[in-house]
């Protein structure tokens, strides 16, 4: 990475559903952290997306009666309406679709430079398919003849001639890639997994599909009777978003990129997506972040359970900030966390309404009864240690906590120092200590600025104009 540039990227979510609150979790710590590095003077390209290919997409369409291309339209405009200021809030340089043109013409440029390089044939093959993972399945993977992650789907078996790519070839230049960046992984624990699972030795995989079986797809060049296999041509768009092949100026600015991905995506991201770049002569990713699901009442949302949230519905209901706060301090940046409405509202009304909005009026009708005219921007005095260490291990829960830790302190310093008697029985030294708790909460909202942007811009208005705000966050019962 060079020094004043940064880019970043979540993976694409498949448009086979409506955006729920999972995709919510990886869209906005990816932001918080596209916004922190500008916060600290970098240049940032923040990738986001909808992966609209494959057997899935394809079924769903021909489920519903309609053109596969007018189905993935409107889900994309769905996600991106979920990017929106009033919903998220999510500050992205580029929405691609692996359906635009330019991605297509990178996936096929992508598979002529890996079968230049020897990597792709032609066998034939039987495989048991998991189309809810869109991934081929071991016996091993298995649980009582289903996928652990889709139970719900019936295991299929494929059986035809496909193309191949040659990760088998890959095993050493991996390990030696995940020995050499000790932290290409985090966290730790899936780094640990995927280094035993390349170790253990690597099996090719199948790249492309029969067009007559599966034809939603990019074709594979020079052979218009098969489709890329999904994973295969949406994995390319983490280098087509910034020009690769064509403008490689621009490719070469941003590139390696930081990731973000679930842990049902290591295997794809981690190993596959690297020996891909590595077949075509690219250098492998930055970093990939991997961040655990979320659950209800300890089981994966998923739609046939009936236990998914909507993200938009709990914006509708508490708003942007609340749902973004929530999903930075409450929701664990790697493990799995559970998600209900009733512990999001016990959050909202705790910490937002009787914590961060209750500090803010306290403090701000003091300034506004007691100073003449609002105080000087203080001068930037950096950020606290532990803050941004946390950011930068993308520990954003603990980045949070120490925003939350100083809000406390301010609140607990105007109950013991009392600023409202004070300033009856010494005016000046009254005004010096108001002053100091306007400062404090003018730094709380710069370390606001990337997690909850809109809240932190209202706190620094309010102080602008050293009147107190409107609530905050009303109560909610």
């Amino acid at each position: 990475m060079q020094k004043d540039s940064f880019y970043i990227t979540t993976t694409l979510p498949y448009v086979n559903a409506d955006p729920h609150i999972g995709f919510a979790l990886e869209v906005v710590h990816a932001d918080i952290i596209a916004r922190w590095h500008r916060l600290m003077g970098r240049d940032v390209f923040f990738n986001t997306g909808t992966d609209e290919h494959g057997i899935k997409i394809l079924r769903k369409a021909q489920e519903l009666g309609v053109d596969p291309q007018a189905y993935v339209d409107d889900y994309a405009a769905r996600f991106k309406h979920l990017m929106a200021m009033e919903v998220l809030n999510i500050d992205f340089s580029n929405f691609i679709r692996t359906t635009d043109s330019k991605h297509k013409e990178a996936a096929q440029e992508f598979w002529r430079r890996c079968q230049k390089n020897g990597d792709i044939y032609k066998k034939n093959y039987k495989v048991k398919y998991c189309v809810g993972c869109e991934l081929e399945k071991t016996d091993s993977e298995l649980e009582n003849g289903h996928c652990p992650l889709h139970p719900n789907l019936e295991i299929e078996i494929i059986e035809e001639e496909n193309y191949f790519f040659k990760l088998s070839n890959y095993q050493k230049r991996l390990l030696s890639l995940y020995a050499e960046r000790s932290d290409f992984v985090l966290p730790e624990p899936q780094f640990v997994e995927v280094k035993k699972f390349v170790e253990r030795g690597l099996q090719d995989f199948s790249i492309s599909r029969l067009k007559e079986k599966m034809p939603w797809g990019v074709f594979v060049p020079g052979d218009d009777a098969h489709v890329m296999y999904v994973w295969f041509d949406a994995l390319v768009n983490y280098i087509s978003a910034i020009g690769w092949p064509d403008d490689m100026g621009r490719f070469e600015k941003w590139w390696p990129v930081t990731q973000l991905a679930g842990k049902d995506q290591v295997r794809q991201q981690v190993v596959m997506w690297q020996a891909m770049l590595f077949s075509a002569g690219i250098l492998p990713s930055r970093q990939v972040i991997i961040h655990g699901f979320i659950t209800s009442g300890g089981q994966k949302m998923s739609k046939s359970l009936g236990n998914v949230v909507n993200p938009l519905e709990v914006v509708e209901k508490y708003g942007t900030d609340p749902l973004r706060y929530f999903l930075a301090r409450h929701m664990h940046p790697f493990d799995d966390s559970d998600f209900s409405e009733g512990v999001f509202k016990e959050a909202y009304n705790a910490n937002l309404a009787n914590g961060l909005g209750n500090v803010t009026a306290r403090i701000m009708r003091l300034a506004e009864d007691n100073l003449s005219t609002p105080i000087e921007h203080p001068a930037p005095k950096g950020f606290l240690g532990e803050y941004m260490k946390a950011i930068e291990s993308f520990e954003l829960n603990r980045a949070m906590d120490v925003v939350w830790s100083e809000i406390k302190k301010l609140d607990e310093r105007i109950t013991r120092e009392e600023p409202f008697k004070l300033i009856k029985s010494n005016p000046e030294a009254g005004r010096v200590l108001i002053a100091e708790l306007v400062m404090g909460l003018y730094q709380i909202g710069r370390m606001l600025n990337p997690f909850m942007p809109e809240t932190s811009q209202k706190i620094k208005e309010t102080i602008l104009q050293n009147k107190k705000p409107e609530t905050l966050f009303p109560r909610k019962d």
